[in-house]
């Protein structure tokens, strides 16, 4: 019986040791409203999604606040073009 629960012990400590933590996700897009206390629920990859799961309800989606977003390029200058040669 020893040696079965020490058996169980090491072989719990070596699968133990091989569990990665799942990744975490943000998505773009929140379900807010009157059933969604506080921030929400940030669960939806698309506004698309979001809107479909929101139909029916007081509810509406937005943009996730807590994602970072990379700054939009800069806008082009507006060209000169020269009226004479």
């Amino acid at each position: 019986m020893r040696k079965l629960l020490f058996a169980a012990l090491a072989l719990s400590a070596y699968a133990s040791l091989d569990i990665t933590p799942a990744a975490a996700q943000e998505y773009p897009y929140c379900i807010r409203g009157r059933d969604y206390p506080g921030f929400g629920d940030c669960s939806y990859p698309s506004y698309a999604a979001c809107a479909a799961a929101a139909s029916g309800r007081f509810a509406y989606c937005e943009r996730n606040p807590f994602i970072q977003r990379v700054p939009d390029a800069p806008r082009p200058g507006r060209r000169v073009y020269r009226e004479t040669y």
